[in-house]
Parts: structure tokens; C-alpha cells; sequence
């Protein structure tokens, strides 16, 4: 770990600075994107484009995830995850690390994280109000998945659904964006979106390798803890099969444009992190590589994926 590069009070002394990082921003890339493909969508099908409400859209994006994040801070703090992992690999894994260096206290933490879920809801249904109302579903199935995913009773990651979670909370970004320009539901976001959603899963699902053992030791028993490692590596070359698989499918049904197999040019990035994380699987401080080969993979697939719908509008 480099502990170095963690968040102190020292580092972080201006209030506002401390609140924004708290919410670890740069992961907030992962719900830019599912969001901006949800507009490309809607974009190409040449709905009536409204710009503030896909403004509004994407900051509804921005706060949901970061109120997610927050809250995942306060309840791993909860179950002393957080607190005992000495292999988490910063600022990749572990978490913020805000409350275990005394950046922000629990109480401050807990208080921020469900602030944001109230702006959230607030810009919630400001868009329902202008789109239909069958938004508020999906919306609150976006605030209750990322609530529950750690929060008790429910705790979904540490019964083998955190990954599902990932996929729903960030397929329902796009859905959802899709959604406010429509004023309806379709199945081209449930189509363009899944491949990037997988990717995005795949995120997690690494991630939990570094936390495995301190995750075991809280009673956080996701698949990397329930499996051996030796075959909970696997679990990541078939998320990356499906990605891919599902994106030449749905180009070759007609139902995503040609274009799209752009997208493709990101799968030798998630090979080699395929490649790093089946050789380094059970040393855990070696997959920081392999890490950011996910990010780069998923961003880079969202990217030429939502480039190839804004420029086949019209086509197919």
C-alpha cells in the first residue's frame, strides 16, 4: 500500500476540498460515461434533444455515485473492513481511507453520504417531473441498490450480489438517461449499454482481490472471498468474454450500428489485464497494473462505443 499518497487532515485543511474528495471523483468517470451513452443513444434514434435535462441528467448521475461511494466508506468503517486491510492497493482499493486517517468522522461521513442521496432524489424528480413518471422506478432502484449494496440489513455485496448490484446501478444510469430524452423506456439502452456495464463490473470485481483478505475477516463474502482464488480469477476473463461477446452479437443482430465494433479496439487492454490478474491473482500488491489496464479498458470501450452512436445517427 502507499500509504503516502493517502488523504490526511494535514493535505486536505480546506472543507470544501475535503467534501469533494471524499466522494473519490475520479471514479465518477464510470458514471459520466454510463451516462453519456444513455444521451448518445437517444441522440442517434434522433429524439427531440433536450440539453438541460441532460445536463441535469448527468449531474443526477454524478451524485448518485458519489453518495454511493460516501456511503460504502461509512458502512466498511461499520464492519472494520476498511480498518484491517494492510493489502489494499490506494486509491484503487480499500476505500477512501477518509475515516480510518481522521479526515472525516463517522458521523461526518454517514451526514455527507446521505446528503448527496437527498440531492439526488431532489434532481430525481425535477427530471421526472419533465420526462414521465415511470422514472421514479428507475431511479429508485438505483438509490436502493447502491444503499443496500453495503448497508445492513441488506449488505448484497457480502452475499454474492455485488456484482449484479454494479451491473443494475450502472445499466440504470443509462436506461435512465435514455429515459429523460424518450419520456419512455426502450430496449437500445439495455443493448448499447451492457457491454460497458460488464467492464464496469470487471472493476469491481478485480478490486476485491487486494481486499480479499480483510473483506473474509469482516464477514464481506463477495465471490473473490467464497471462491478459491485460483478460480475466482476466472470470474474476470468471463465478465470480459460476455462484454465482448454481447457487443459483436448485437452488431451482427442489427441491433447496435457497425460502427460500434470500434469498441473492440479495448479488448487487448482487458486481455492483458486478464493476463496479469490470472498470473497475479494470489499476490494481490502485484495487480496494480492490472488495475488500471481495467479502467483504461473500460473507459476507452464507453468512449469509441458513445463516439460510434453520436456519429451513425441516422444510419444503421
Amino acid at each position: 500500500m502507499t500509504q503516502s499518497l493517502e488523504p490526511s487532515l494535514a493535505t486536505l485543511q480546506n472543507p470544501f476540498a475535503r467534501y469533494i474528495t471524499a466522494t473519490r471523483p475520479a471514479f465518477l468517470s464510470a458514471s459520466l460515461m454510463a451516462c453519456l451513452v444513455g444521451l448518445a443513444i437517444a441522440w442517434r434514434d434522433g429524439l427531440a434533444f433536450d440539453v438541460s435535462l441532460a445536463l441535469v441528467t448527468l449531474l443526477f448521475a454524478l451524485l448518485a455515485h458519489a453518495g454511493v461511494n460516501v456511503l460504502n466508506d461509512y458502512y466498511d468503517a461499520l464492519n472494520g473492513s476498511d480498518a484491517q486491510n494492510t493489502q489494499r492497493i490506494f486509491p484503487f482499493t480499500g476505500g477512501s481511507r477518509f475515516i480510518q486517517n481522521g479526515v472525516l468522522s463517522l458521523a461526518q461521513t454517514r451526514n455527507f453520504g446521505f446528503a448527496l442521496m437527498a440531492c439526488v432524489a431532489v434532481a430525481g424528480l425535477w427530471l421526472m417531473a419533465r420526462s414521465a413518471p415511470q422514472l421514479f422506478y428507475v431511479g429508485l432502484a438505483g438509490l436502493f441498490i447502491g444503499w443496500a449494496y453495503s448497508a445492513p440489513p441488506f449488505r448484497l455485496n457480502s452475499r454474492g450480489w455485488g456484482e449484479l448490484c454494479v451491473a443494475a446501478g450502472f445499466l440504470a444510469i443509462t436506461v435512465g438517461a435514455d429515459f429523460v430524452q424518450r419520456k419512455g423506456f426502450d430496449a437500445a439502452p439495455f443493448i448499447a449499454g451492457l457491454s460497458y456495464t460488464l467492464l464496469v463490473t470487471n472493476l469491481l470485481y478485480i478490486n476485491q482481490f487486494p481486499d480479499r483478505a480483510a473483506d473474509t475477516a469482516a464477514g464481506k463474502l463477495h465471490w473473490v472471498s467464497r471462491l478459491e482464488v485460483s478460480k475466482a480469477r476466472w470470474g474476470y476473463v468471463l465478465l470480459v468474454a460476455l462484454a465482448y461477446i454481447w457487443l459483436v452479437a448485437s452488431v451482427l443482430l442489427g441491433w447496435l450500428p457497425m460502427l460500434s465494433l470500434l469498441a473492440l479496439f479495448a479488448l487487448p487492454l482487458s486481455l492483458k489485464a486478464s493476463r496479469e490478474l490470472l498470473r497475479h491473482a494470489a499476490q494481490p500488491q502485484r495487480l496494480a497494473d492490472a488495475i488500471k489496464l481495467t479502467i483504461t479498458a473500460m473507459m476507452a470501450h464507453g468512449a469509441l462505443l458513445l463516439l460510434a452512436l453520436i456519429f451513425s445517427k441516422g444510419n444503421t
